[in-house]
This record gives C-alpha cells, structure tokens and sequence, in this order.
C-alpha cells in the first residue's frame, strides 16, 4: 500500500502561499531567503528516491509551467519523472506529464490509489487538498518547513471548520536560517480533555 505523505513550506502563522496567483499576495517568494542547501537536502530526502505528485489543478498548472523547463537537477529531476496525479474537471490538457486525472470523486479516488502498486505519493502545496486528505484519514505523513515568519495573509494549511487532527512528531531538523523542518505521523482525531 501506498503512503499519502504531504510536504509543505508553511509560515508561523500557517501560511503556505507563497506565489501571486492574481489574487493580490503581497509576499510572493517569502520562503526563498531562508533556502540553503541543507533545507533542500532535508526535503530531498523526505520525498525519497522514487515518488508519484498528488496535485490540485491550480499546483499542477503553476507547476508544468517551471519544472519541464528547469535545468536537470535532484529535484526537478524526479518531479518530471513522477506520475501526476491531478484533481482536475480540466482533464483534456495535462501536458506535463506521466499526468492522470483523478475522478471526481477525490475521497474514492485517493482511497483507491493508495491501495494501486507503485511509489509513495507526494502532495506538494494544493491547499485546496490538504483538509480533505487529513479529515478522511487519507495522509499518513506530515513534513513542514516552517520558516522564522508571520505572514499575516495568504492560503492557510488547514481550512477552517475542518476537524481536528492529532500528529506524533517523528523527527526534526533545525538549520541555521531559522527553519524548522519537522516530520509528523498522521495519528487520527484530536483528542479532547473530558
């Protein structure tokens, strides 16, 4: 079976936008003085050697627009190798691929392709994604980069009204920029005092 691992570059106060997609974002690039190679080694290693995306349409588009282009390299190498897997009603026009839509129902599909053969899945940004994936119990693993910033304004990790979920931290990583990278195991409700 495989594991639903989501990464993400996430301030302070849960923001995980950090591209100007025409809504009026001020911080476009937020994260990018605070990258070393270090932060970059930590997240080549929790993706792993061999992976297939997860991706909402919005990610997936941004996305096929930089990395088919990008100079060869060990992250935009396996990117471009990966199996896309897009939440997409646009499913006509996944160019950069291997791409494949998901069906519309993305609960059933997530279930049922977690339990196809293949590599490990990645879900990169999609913050459209990410409260459905943890509500459901789908996302086995949590990585978050969290960078020394509030943001104060931007798309959130987890949406309101979502119900709450309990993480077990597995390990982190502290690097001189001040980011944080801390990797949690999904470990179902959010327990409550009684």
């Amino acid at each position: 079976m495989r594991q639903l691992k989501i990464l993400e570059h996430i301030s302070l106060d849960g923001v995980i936008q950090h591209t100007a997609d025409g809504d009026g974002f001020p911080y476009a690039d937020w994260t990018v003085p605070f990258r070393t190679p270090g932060g970059r080694d930590a997240v080549i290693a929790a993706q792993g050697a061999r992976f297939d995306l997860l991706l909402g349409r919005r990610t997936y588009d941004l996305w096929s627009g930089y990395w088919p282009h990008a100079p060869s390299g060990p992250i935009a190498d396996p990117f471009n190798a990966a199996t896309k897997f897009v939440v997409t009603h646009r499913p006509t026009d996944l160019a950069w691929g291997p791409a494949k839509a998901l069906g519309p129902d993305l609960v059933a599909s997530v279930r049922a392709l977690k339990s196809s053969g293949g590599p490990d899945l990645i879900l990169w940004g999609s913050s459209t994604l990410t409260s459905t994936l943890l509500a459901h119990g789908l996302a086995d693993e949590v990585a978050l980069c969290v960078y020394p910033v509030l943001v104060g304004t931007g798309k959130r990790f987890f949406a309101d009204g979502t119900p709450g979920r309990a993480l077990e931290l597995v390990r982190t990583q502290a690097f001189p920029s001040g980011i944080l990278f801390n990797t949690y195991r999904v470990a179902g409700s959010l327990p409550t005092a009684t």
